[in-house]
């Protein structure tokens, strides 16, 4: 093997496996009841604790996007990148205070049902398709090849197709078992993927340390990354001008300076941690005080993500400007970024590596799973049981859900086989949030509105849908040829190719403001009176004096962190 593992490696990595796959049949076991009903298979009702949801939000989070997609956009734009981390921890917070009341109190198991509920089985029926589509073609393939990159580097050979279908076949051998295998199995996974995580930021920094002759420290490694590349340790960028360097411009179209923390960094995170099946579903099945203790969990556990996933992709960085990294990061062939996070790998001792595959391969396999669950829920319960049969006994919509979850993967595998969505064109995390863009500034204002304003119409909601997607289309590909490259709405700038572009955050930005005013119009438009509206009372948003700790000490953290790097 390339990298060398040695069978100490072998050993730690398949008693990972091994112990992660016996862990999950003595779940499935223990909590197995005679007849499974939807709702336990889907949703694992009420035997998830606040500890499992939080660890299995992170777990089904920190995937092969932030492991190898985050870590090599810490490669090329460095801390800045940790905004998406940073800024969902108060989005969480917003989601456990604001969100969960009005999906618990109304008895949402899936989002297509929130916006049936809402509005109408139209909109709903839409929704459903969208998501399926986005799971499966964007967000599972990208999931596989980035896992399948990263593995193969490391273990080297002809083995990412090999790879490709291990991963598959793992995550349905917990995928399977429903939501409380899945669940639980995170929990492991998740302690796994931050052990092994913080192991290899350590080894990083340690080896930028002994390279500069500083002693091999992890603390003193640290500050060489800051101080040999101190343009990787802005967490905003300047706006370009015509003097600025391309590689500058392509930072500034990939994270707009402070303009994103008024446009897209709100609605992409908002969007995926509030209004997603993918990740709400964990919380749905729980009463309101464990659901907001196990999101708010999350949150803290999101803060420390950039050191596991993106100091790693720094230090690669600096390694490879100094020479250390060449042959490493372009083992696979031409050079490229989302290489940085395995090129690490390959230096550390034995033990650790497979320690460290061990944690790679737990979060792309938690992932997997959680996203495959989504899928089959959505397709199970939204579809299906309401439009195909529904007479569907509670037995028979399990096996449509594990048939569902089949189905997924293979299809994953078949589009991740020759890369038919062009994943490794381009960085990979920012390939998933651009690609996720195009719907989020549609779906966001939906639930808002929805939620918040009892005036929103049917109507309006499927304006809105299908406008944020056709003003998210035009902003991101069409804007600046039609309109100029500026306008008082935005300001384009060249890419590598000499193409003006908008950066992909502030075309969520302006979509959702867009969509917004036009779904308020034709909601004024329509009846005064909207008897789908959601009924809110004060009461449902008080929070505990421990969950209001957690809030206090995620803000503190969150407050410290920006002060350090502003």
């Amino acid at each position: 093997m390339r990298n060398n593992l040695t069978t100490l490696d072998l050993i730690v990595f398949f008693v990972y496996l091994i112990g992660v796959s016996a862990y999950g049949f003595y779940i499935y076991k223990s909590k197995q009841k005679a007849e499974q009903s939807t709702k336990d298979y889907f949703l694992a009702e009420g035997s998830l604790t606040w500890w499992a949801i939080g660890a299995s939000m992170i777990a089904s989070n920190i995937s092969a996007e932030q492991f190898i997609g985050m870590s090599g956009s810490g490669f090329k734009v460095g801390v800045a990148v940790a905004a998406y981390e940073w800024v969902a921890a108060v989005v969480l917070i917003i989601v456990a205070v604001f969100f969960m009341p009005v999906y618990l109190k109304n008895k949402i198991f899936t989002m297509p049902q929130f916006l049936e509920q809402r509005y109408n089985s139209t909109l709903s029926l839409i929704m459903s398709i969208f998501w399926l589509f986005l799971y499966v073609l964007v967000n599972l393939t990208s999931i596989l090849y980035l896992g399948a990159l990263a593995l193969s580097n490391l273990v080297g050979g002809d083995s990412f197709h090999v790879i490709i279908v291990l991963l598959a076949l793992f995550s349905l051998l917990i995928s399977l078992g429903g939501m409380k295998v899945v669940g639980y199995t995170d929990v492991v996974q998740v302690v796994v993927l931050v052990v092994g995580g913080l192991v290899t930021t350590y080894i990083a920094l340690s080896l930028v340390s002994t390279k500069f002759g500083l002693g091999g420290g992890a603390f003193s490694g640290f500050n060489a990354l800051m101080e040999k590349a101190p343009d990787h340790f802005k967490m905003i960028f300047d706006k370009p001008t015509a003097a600025t360097p391309q590689v500058e411009i392509d930072k500034y179209l990939a994270l707009p300076g402070i303009a994103m923390y008024f446009a897209g960094q709100w609605i992409v995170n908002l969007n995926y941690w509030g209004c997603n099946q993918y990740i709400t579903q964990r919380a749905l099945g729980a009463d309101l005080h464990t659901a907001r203790t196990g999101i708010l969990f999350a949150g803290i556990l999101k803060l420390m993500m950039p050191v596991i996933v993106m100091l790693p992709g720094i230090a690669a960085y600096v390694l490879y400007r100094n020479g250390s990294l060449q042959a490493e990061m372009a083992s696979t062939g031409a050079f490229n970024s989302d290489n940085a996070y395995s090129a690490i790998l390959t230096f550390l001792p034995n033990g650790l590596k497979g320690l460290s595959m061990a944690a790679l391969t737990a979060a792309i396999v938690a992932s997997l799973a959680g996203k495959v669950n989504s899928i089959s829920t959505i397709f199970t319960l939204d579809i299906y049981k309401r439009y195909l049969n529904q007479d569907a006994t509670e037995k028979k919509q399990v096996w449509v859900g594990r048939l569902t979850i089949l189905a997924a993967v293979v299809l994953s595998v078949a589009m991740t086989w020759k890369d038919l969505l062009g994943i490794g064109g381009e960085g990979g995390f920012q390939f998933i949030q651009k690609y996720t863009g195009f719907i989020s500034p549609g779906i966001l204002a939906v639930f808002l509105l929805g939620m918040f304003w009892k005036r929103t119409t049917a109507t309006a909601g499927i304006v809105g849908i299908l406008a944020g997607f056709a003003l998210s289309v035009f902003f991101n590909n069409y804007a600046p040829a039609v309109l100029g490259p500026e306008t008082l709405l935005y300001t384009a700038f060249p890419n590598a190719q000499g193409v003006y572009e908008i950066p992909f955050l502030i075309c969520m930005g302006l979509s959702f403001a867009m969509t917004m005013v036009l779904m308020v119009g034709v909601s004024l438009a329509g009846p005064v009176v909207n008897p789908r509206a959601i009924h809110l009372d004060a009461g449902m948003f008080r929070v505990s004096t421990q969950t209001m700790s957690l809030i206090v000490v995620t803000m503190l953290l969150l407050t410290a962190l920006y002060v350090k790097f502003w």
